[in-house]
């Protein structure tokens, strides 16, 4: 195209292993920066699916091109994009070149879902305890031994934390690897996370998990059923002991309960003055720092509230007309009556005289809610 008077740019604008279905592609963006310079008078591609592969993108790049006078040029197919009937022919175009990404890409997600549904392991890096060999999952037995004893360990334990700490002074470490270089990383102390995943592992128990179903895997397992399912038990206790506060040194009672006059959740938070610890509950937008200049912003003193809620919620259950009334047309018979009006006056004890931990997975399974509004709780 010299005679035209066209001359070559030294850039070149190439995209190569990123997807024609995004714009995010470090090229395009600079191909974008170098026409909105000026630098740019024509763009020259070999096919029009190697701009991009998405009708909604090409029409904010032809936006791009009509704004600066960029000319749109394909070497393989010919189209005048100055006509209707051009850009008709171009829009054809792109639509195939869509659908077909979108085709392949079903393809691909259709055919490894099959495969994982026969148990087949598609690839990525092997866990701690197995190699890869032959696109298969084999046993590393070393690493297999590692792997028992951490889940042994746990289950002594019962603290992923301890768990992390008691692997680190024996010395066991992530499972090492080599990249296609030669160089060989990995070798690290196990972090909780990582502990944590290897834990809820289902490959260790001869299974492959995809989009919530678990399936039968061609490769042996690691961990027998029973130590896996005493593992299991024992995360999931874990789990509620944090949900309800057991874990804590200063409990906040109503974490995930209480709310503010907008809806919004109110956190637990501190504050040390003087050594000594201060608990309040604040308006989630204080804590992120995602002020909205909202007055019904809170920041309560925690013991306020929760002695607050606590004698109301005693007051109710040591009612019984209250107790009986709340169930309106579902109120028992007179012998149902006096168990439910024992239970609220054992409840209420309860509330009292509990340690804190106990007193929240109460109001948890009470399922309290606690609305602070700017006149009343």
């Amino acid at each position: 195209q010299k005679h035209e008077g066209w001359t070559a740019s030294p850039a070149l604008y190439d995209d190569g292993g990123y997807s024609g279905g995004t714009m995010e592609r470090p090229a395009l963006k600079r191909l974008i920066a170098d026409i909105e310079a000026g630098q740019i008078d024509v763009v020259v591609v070999y096919k029009v699916d190697r701009l991009t592969r998405a009708l909604s993108d090409f029409a904010r790049l032809v936006d791009v091109f009509d704004r600066r006078g960029v000319s749109f040029v394909s070497i393989t197919q010919q189209f005048n994009t100055t006509t209707s009937m051009g850009r008709l022919t171009l829009n054809v175009l792109l639509s195939f070149a869509q659908f077909e990404r979108e085709v392949i890409g079903e393809r691909v997600r259709d055919k490894i879902a099959a495969s994982k549904k026969k148990g087949m392991w598609m690839g990525g890096m092997p866990p701690l305890g197995y190699d890869v060999k032959d696109r298969k999952l084999v046993v590393n037995e070393n690493e297999a031994k590692i792997v028992v004893h951490i889940f042994e360990r746990y289950l002594v334990l019962k603290s992923v934390r301890a768990l992390g700490d008691d692997l680190a002074s024996a010395g066991i470490n992530s499972k090492r690897r080599l990249r296609r270089g030669g160089e060989v990383y990995g070798g690290q102390t196990l972090t909780r996370g990582a502990l944590y995943a290897m834990l809820q592992n289902r490959l260790y128990r001869g299974e492959i998990s995809y989009k919530g179903g678990v399936y039968p895997g061609e490769h042996p397992a690691i961990i027998d059923p029973p130590l896996w399912d005493a593992a299991q038990a024992t995360l999931a206790g874990n789990r509620v002991d944090r949900a309800t506060g057991v874990c804590a040194n200063h409990p906040s009672l109503l974490t995930g309960m209480a709310f503010d006059d907008a809806g919004e959740r109110l956190t637990p938070t501190h504050a040390v003055k003087k050594g000594a610890r201060d608990r309040y509950y604040v308006s989630t937008s204080l804590v992120t720092g995602a002020r909205t200049n909202r007055s019904g912003e809170r920041r309560i003193p925690a013991s306020d509230l929760e002695t607050l809620v606590i004698d109301r919620l005693r007051a109710f259950l040591n009612d019984p007309g209250a107790l009986v009334d709340d169930l309106g047309a579902g109120a028992p018979d007179a012998s149902g009556c006096e168990r439910l009006i024992e239970r609220g006056r054992i409840l209420a004890e309860a509330l009292a005289a509990d340690a804190p931990d106990k007193v929240k997975a109460r109001l948890m399974t009470l399922q309290c809610r606690v609305d602070v509004k700017p006149d009343r709780v």
